[in-house]
């Protein structure tokens, strides 16, 4: 009797065992990385159809207050802007309608990603820019084209 118990005491605590040993890495980089990051969905409704969408990926210059570029597009529907910030310098990345109106902002974060969720979007112009300090002036927007 005693060694049934004994074997469920084994196959009830072993897998406890392997939670806690589990998914470690020795790479200090890769664990900073991923303490620093951030995920941020803000939604905001731009109207639109449902459908269609999807995501874009921007970044941030490592050496300057600026985007790895200046023109984006998506299809109409849902978007997100995947957005990526090496430096150690904060930004985030902000979208406003044709006529000014914010639409939303992720975190502002260093050394990370986060994710923008746009909402459903019409076709049109909207503009993507950095709202932290004066970013912005120093050219760090660009424009994102929905079709």
């Amino acid at each position: 009797m005693r060694k049934p118990i004994a074997l469920l005491a084994v196959f009830a605590i072993a897998p406890l065992g392997l939670v806690a040993c589990g998914g470690g890495s020795d790479d200090e980089s890769s664990s900073t990385a991923s303490s620093t990051s951030s995920t941020t969905s803000t939604s905001a409704s731009g109207g639109g159809g449902g459908g269609g969408g999807g995501g874009v990926a921007l970044s941030a210059d490592s050496s300057a207050i600026a985007y790895d570029t200046d023109s984006l597009s998506a299809s109409a529907g849902a978007v997100t802007i995947d957005f990526d910030n090496p430096s150690g310098i904060g930004h985030d990345v902000c979208l406003e309608s044709s006529s000014g109106g914010e639409i939303g902002c992720s975190d502002v974060i260093t050394d990370g990603s986060t994710t923008l969720d746009a909402g459903d979007l019409k076709a049109g112009d909207y503009t993507f820019f950095c709202s932290v300090d004066s970013h912005r002036d120093q050219g760090m927007e660009g424009t994102l084209t929905v079709k």
